[in-house]
């Protein structure tokens, strides 16, 4: 697809998403809404990606939601009231698949944030994997400064990447969480010095990630949300029964040829 408000490039196994519209601070208008979606829904098809990234141009990683496109969502003041809200909600959840795709993505999506990432796009790095910071970067749960509920799954998900103490904190007050803090209390997995060594430092772990078994690394991403929506004896079960359909033992062996051998092994990509 020719992407407007994102792009694609995929190389090595490696497929990176960029926001492309620095020039109004990569806002989350109709036409990203409709793209984060395919792009990632495209990725998840593609077997030669293994890992993904999401990045970001200009000054900032994003300003969150274009308030234009915000208004707009907003039913006519003379709408019948229930269908009105059955409307709303139906965008909301419109909304909340585009991020869904990234959370639900086979491969580990790693998100290379700089300067300041407000609401809807700590929506969008809490559906990743991991995430990376530059010194400069800062997270805002912008929707409580504007009178209203972040909806699009920084809720749901960030409170089981950060203490609960914390994750409130943040979403009572809407007070800027800066790259040192989000680093010591575990939100970022690392903080580089400027975006240009960000960047780097992201596309050397996906590098890592993607000389790997794409099946180990696509089953490690399932058991990894299972456990995270589940108890730990689902867990256990759900791992067994995979293991005992999904191993690959042909992986098994080029990886344990590989280390002993202390040489790098090839793995197949997916079919």
């Amino acid at each position: 697809m020719d992407y407007q408000s994102l792009s694609l490039e995929i190389a090595d196994h490696v497929a990176v998403v960029t926001l492309n519209k620095p020039e109004k601070i990569n806002a989350m208008g109709a036409d990203f809404w409709d793209e984060c979606g395919e792009v990632f829904r495209q990725i998840n098809d593609d077997p030669d990606v293994r890992v993904a990234i999401i990045a970001s141009t200009g000054k900032h990683f994003t300003a969150g939601i274009d308030l234009g496109y915000l208004q707009s969502l907003l039913p006519p003041q003379d709408a019948d009231p229930a269908r009105a809200m059955d409307m709303m909600r139906r965008k909301i959840k419109y909304l909340q698949g585009a991020f869904e795709a990234i959370d639900n993505c086979r491969v580990p999506v790693l998100a290379a944030v700089q300067g300041g990432c407000f609401g809807a796009g700590v929506d969008l790095v809490s559906a990743c994997d991991m995430r990376y910071a530059s010194a400069d970067a800062y997270f805002i749960i912008q929707e409580v400064n504007i009178g209203m509920v972040a909806d699009v799954g920084t809720l749901q998900r960030m409170p089981r990447q950060i203490p609960d103490g914390l994750m409130r904190e943040l979403a009572y007050t809407g007070r800027k969480y800066h790259a040192d803090e989000a680093f010591a209390t575990g939100y970022v997995t690392h903080v580089a010095e400027d975006h240009e060594a960000l960047l780097a430092h992201v596309k050397q772990i996906a590098a890592t990630i993607a000389a790997k078994s794409p099946l180990a690394v696509s089953g490690t991403k399932v058991m990894l949300n299972h456990t995270r929506d589940h108890g730990l004896q689902e867990g256990l079960d759900y791992i067994a029964s995979w293991n005992a359909g999904m191993l690959s033992f042909q992986d098994v062996m080029k990886g344990a040829t590989a280390a002993l051998t202390k040489s790098p092994a090839a793995f197949d990509d997916l079919m």
